[in-house]
C-alpha cells in the first residue's frame, strides 16, 4: 500500500521541469520553474514575483490562501535563487503569453542587498559591477545579439565552403600598427599579442584556398573613444584567387546575412534596447562605394558643413528641451513619497542627466569635427569623425576604397591604376557608426612587398616566413577583417563600444 507521503514524493517527481520560453505551449499543466527573482510587488493577499531563468522572464502569481508559498514569496529578494511549481495559464498581459498559478516555492538562496537595485546607477558603477549586471535586461539583450552575430557568422562562412583555421595569439612581430602592440615576456624572449591573424591565416589560404580565423584580438591604443577596445573579437577571412571586387562582395553578403538573422532571432531584444528595426530592414544589397578621394571631397563640400550646422542647431534645441525636462522632473522628485514613485523619479533624473551630459559633448566637438572634414588633406588616413560623416550620408553601409599606400599596411596590393593608392577598403556602417570592417587585395609580388615593408620601417628579415608565401606559388588573394564589438555597436544602436563584450577591456578598465 502506498503511503501519502510517497504518493506526493512520487507526483512531485513526475512534475516536468521547464524553461519560461516554453510555456505557453503548456497551457493547464503543472511545472516546476528555476530562476531568480527580477521583480516582486504586493497586492493584499497576493504576491506577484518576476521570475527570470536565462530564457526569459515568467509572472508567478502567489495568492495567500497558499500559506507556505505565500509565505516564502513575501520573504525573497531581488536576485534570490528559487524553484517555484505551479499551473499554467495562458495571459496575453504577462511576459511570453503565460503565467504561473504558484502551488509551492522552493527557496534556494535570499539574495542580500542585492548592489544593482532599481534606482539608477552609473556607468562605472554598473561597469565595477559587471558581472552582476550582465544578470538585468538590457545587457542580457545585448549578449543574445552577440549569440546570433557569432553564430551567423560561423553559419556564413562554413556554408560557403571556408574552413576555420585557428591562428597564435602570441606573435613576434607586428600584423598592423608597430605603436599598438602588447608586449610579453615569453621565457625572456619579447614577444607580443596578435593584432590580427591575417598573416598567419595566408599560409592555411594557399593550403585550403577559403579560410577563417575566429578569435581574441589586441591593439594597445592609447583611445578613450567610443569605438575603442584593447581586446576585442574578430572574424578574418582570406581567399585565394580573388580580386579586391571578389573580397567585397563576400563582406557585402556577410553583412547582409548577419543583418536578416538578428532581424529575424532578435526582435524582442531590439526592442528592449529601443533599437529602430526599419533602419535595419533597409540593409541590402548593392552598398553604395566611393573611393577614398570622393570621401575626401565629400568632406570639404558644402553640404557637408550645412548638415553639420543643421544638426548643431537641432542638437543646442533639444538640449534646452532636456534641461527643462530635468528641472521639473528634479522638482517632482523632492515632492515624491518614498518607494517605487520616489525610486522611478530618481532613475528618470539620472537619465536625463546623462542625456544631457552626453547631448553637451557632442555639441562642444561639433565645430571640431566641422575644421577637420573641411580641411581634410589627401593622404591622411580617414579619422573617427570623418567616418561619422560620411556614413551619415547613407542609410546602408558604404565601402570607401582606394586610400593612400602611405596610410596603410605594408601587405596591400599596389593600385595598377594609381601607385599612390593600394587595392582596399573600409566598410562604413550607417547612421555614423564608421569603420566595421577593413580589408584588401593582398601585394603578391614579392618585391614589392619586401620594398614596402622597408618603407615602413620593418626588417624583412623578421617576416622571411611571410615572404616565403610569395616566393613559392604566390597567387592574387585576399581578405577582411569584420570587428564583432563595432559591428553589435551598430546593429543594436549603442552609444559605446564597452557594451557589446561580457567583460570589456579599455584604457583605465581591467576589473572585473
Amino acid at each position: 500500500m502506498v503511503s501519502p507521503k510517497d504518493w506526493e514524493a512520487d507526483m512531485a517527481e513526475s512534475i516536468l521541469t521547464v524553461a519560461s520560453r516554453d510555456l505557453k505551449t503548456m497551457a493547464g499543466q503543472t511545472v516546476r520553474l528555476r530562476g531568480w527573482v527580477q521583480g516582486k510587488r504586493s497586492g493584499g493577499k497576493v504576491v506577484f514575483l518576476l521570475i527570470r531563468d536565462g530564457t526569459g522572464l515568467c509572472q508567478c502569481i502567489v495568492e495567500g490562501a497558499v500559506e507556505d508559498a505565500f509565505a516564502k514569496a513575501n520573504e525573497v529578494t531581488q536576485e534570490s535563487s528559487l524553484t517555484v511549481t505551479g499551473l499554467v495559464r495562458l495571459d496575453d498581459r504577462a511576459p511570453g503569453g503565460a503565467e504561473l498559478a504558484v502551488s509551492a516555492i522552493e527557496v534556494l538562496q535570499i539574495s542580500k542587498e542585492y548592489p544593482i537595485s532599481r534606482k539608477a546607477h552609473g556607468i562605472d558603477f554598473l561597469m565595477d559591477h559587471r558581472h552582476l549586471w550582465l544578470r538585468s535586461p538590457r545587457p542580457a539583450a545585448i549578449l543574445r545579439v552577440r549569440h546570433t552575430v557569432i553564430r551567423a557568422i560561423r553559419d556564413f562562412f562554413d556554408s560557403n565552403g571556408f574552413t576555420l583555421v585557428d591562428m597564435p595569439i602570441l606573435v613576434p612581430g607586428a600584423g598592423e600598427d608597430r605603436q599598438s602592440l602588447f608586449p610579453v615576456d615569453y621565457f625572456g624572449e619579447k614577444l607580443f599579442l596578435s593584432q590580427t591573424g591575417q598573416l598567419y591565416l595566408e599560409s592555411a589560404c594557399m593550403s585550403l584556398g577559403k579560410v577563417y580565423c575566429f578569435g581574441p584580438t589586441f591593439r594597445a591604443e592609447k583611445s578613450k573613444t567610443r569605438r575603442h577596445l584593447t581586446e576585442f573579437w574578430m572574424v578574418e577571412p582570406e581567399v585565394a584567387f580573388a580580386e579586391l571586387e571578389e573580397v567585397m562582395a563576400l563582406a557585402e553578403d556577410l553583412i547582409c546575412a548577419i543583418v536578416a538573422a538578428v532581424l529575424e532571432k532578435n526582435r524582442p531584444d531590439l526592442d528592449v534596447l529601443n533599437r529602430d528595426v526599419s533602419v535595419l530592414e533597409k540593409i541590402v544589397k548593392p552598398f553604395p562605394r566611393m573611393t577614398y578621394t570622393e570621401a575626401g571631397e565629400l568632406l570639404r563640400g558644402s553640404a557637408i558643413r550645412q548638415k553639420l550646422e543643421q544638426e548643431l542647431e537641432q542638437e543646442k534645441g533639444r538640449l534646452q528641451s532636456l534641461i527643462k525636462e530635468l528641472e521639473a522632473a528634479e522638482a517632482s522628485l523632492a515632492t515624491a513619497k518614498k518607494g517605487w514613485q520616489q525610486e522611478k523619479q530618481e532613475t528618470r533624473v539620472r537619465e536625463l542627466r546623462e542625456d544631457i551630459h552626453e547631448l553637451e559633448q557632442e555639441i562642444a566637438v561639433r565645430p571640431e569635427h566641422l575644421r577637420l572634414a573641411q580641411s581634410f588633406a589627401w593622404g591622411e588616413d580617414l579619422g573617427g569623425s570623418d567616418e561619422t560623416l560620411v556614413s551619415r550620408q547613407f542609410e546602408r553601409p558604404v565601402f570607401v576604397t582606394e586610400y593612400p599606400r602611405d596610410a596603410k599596411a605594408f601587405y596591400m596590393k599596389v593600385s595598377p591604376n594609381d601607385p599612390r593608392t593600394v587595392r582596399n577598403f573600409d566598410l562604413l556602417a550607417p547612421q555614423g557608426y564608421g569603420e566595421i570592417i577593413g580589408g584588401s587585395q593582398r601585394e603578391e609580388n614579392p618585391d614589392v612587398i619586401e620594398a614596402s615593408m622597408k618603407a615602413k620601417g620593418l626588417r624583412p628579415e623578421d617576416y622571411s616566413w611571410y615572404l616565403d608565401l610569395r616566393r613559392y606559388g604566390s597567387v592574387p588573394h585576399g581578405g577582411f577583417g569584420l570587428g564583432v564589438e563595432r559591428t553589435l555597436t551598430w546593429l543594436c544602436g549603442l552609444k559605446h563600444v564597452r557594451e557589446t563584450i561580457p567583460f570589456p577591456r579599455t584604457m583605465g578598465r581591467v576589473y572585473p
